[in-house]
Order: structure tokens, then C-alpha cells, then sequence
């Protein structure tokens, strides 16, 4: 019997999960949201901390991309300009660090917020502005391309998301990666 009880309430509170996060995605509010919650709550209080920090934990937005575009679609739109949208290292050496900044301006009227920049694989890593960039500002996207054991011709690719139209601008970084001996 306790054990329906567990499933029963981990039901309500994925429920409640659920609904908080479509409503926040819509911009709309609830009241069954609001009393799910108070349910919830009233019913496990002893496990109040763990959910707490279990939706501390949990951002729907950082998980998923397309969620995370849809949140920047509600934001007014703007425009940022690179002054180049692609780079090329060259000839560069296996397990070689390589880094090349991205700059850029935005040339819109609204505050330019970069919601996320992801690599194409793991070898290739990008740090963003997290503040918003003001109309006029500029800023910079580092990325870092470590090939560790790939070999030839390399092409990569790092997707920002931002509110610009289109949500998503792609920057190519591509290099002729040589094999080093082993020793």
C-alpha cells in the first residue's frame, strides 16, 4: 500500500512538473498548476527539500534546445553581425589546443541575448557573453578546437541561439589536422 502511495504522489509531482513547465513555456498561468502544488506540498512535506532542490536542479530550457529557442522566440527581436562567420586554423597537429575568437556587434535595437553556443562535437568548445549584449555593444564567442586523434581534413561547426531571426547562427571553424608518430 505505501508503495502505490510513493508512485501515486511521484505521479503528482511529475504532473506538476509537466504543466509548471508547458505554463512557463507558454507565458500563461495555471490555478490547477497553483493547487497541484499545494497538494503536493501539504501531502509530502517531509519530501519538500528534495523536490526543492530537485527543480533547483532541473531547467528546461539549459536541457533542451528547442525549448530554449522557444523562450527566445517571446523576446524582441535583434541582429548581430560577425565580422566573419568562419575560420581556418590551417595545418594544426593532433592533441593541439587551438583558439580563435569570434567578434561580434549587435546591430539591432533590442538587448541582444545569446541563450546558448554548443560545438558541434565535443572537441570543440565555445564560451558566450551570458549578459545581454546592449544595441551598438559587442562581444565575443571563444572557441576552443582540441582535435586529440582526429586526422585530415576537419570541419566543425558552432550553433548560438540568440532572439535574432533566424533564432540560430551557425560559425564554421575547419582545419588540415596532421597525424603526429608515435613515439
Amino acid at each position: 500500500m505505501k508503495e502505490q502511495i510513493k508512485i501515486a504522489l511521484l505521479a503528482v509531482i511529475a504532473a506538476t512538473l509537466i504543466v509548471n513547465t508547458y505554463t512557463q513555456m507558454s507565458g500563461g498561468s495555471s490555478s490547477t498548476s497553483a493547487s497541484s502544488n499545494k497538494i503536493v506540498a501539504s501531502n509530502n512535506s517531509a519530501n519538500a527539500g528534495t523536490l526543492a532542490q530537485k527543480n533547483e536542479a532541473f531547467d528546461p530550457l539549459k536541457n533542451d534546445p528547442a525549448k530554449a529557442a522557444s523562450a527566445i522566440d517571446n523576446t524582441p527581436k535583434t541582429t548581430m553581425t560577425f565580422g566573419n562567420y568562419e575560420h581556418d586554423f590551417g595545418t594544426i597537429k593532433q592533441d593541439s589546443e587551438n583558439k580563435y575568437v569570434f567578434s561580434f556587434t549587435n546591430t539591432g535595437k533590442e538587448p541582444l541575448i545569446i541563450e546558448n553556443a554548443k560545438g558541434s562535437c565535443g572537441c570543440t568548445v565555445p564560451q558566450y557573453p551570458k549578459e545581454p549584449i546592449p544595441p551598438g555593444g559587442t562581444g565575443e564567442i571563444e572557441v576552443v578546437y582540441k582535435p586529440g586523434k582526429q586526422k585530415d581534413q576537419q570541419n566543425k561547426t558552432v550553433t548560438v541561439t540568440s532572439n535574432t531571426e533566424p533564432t540560430n547562427t551557425i560559425l564554421k571553424i575547419k582545419a588540415l589536422v596532421e597525424e603526429v608518430p608515435a613515439s
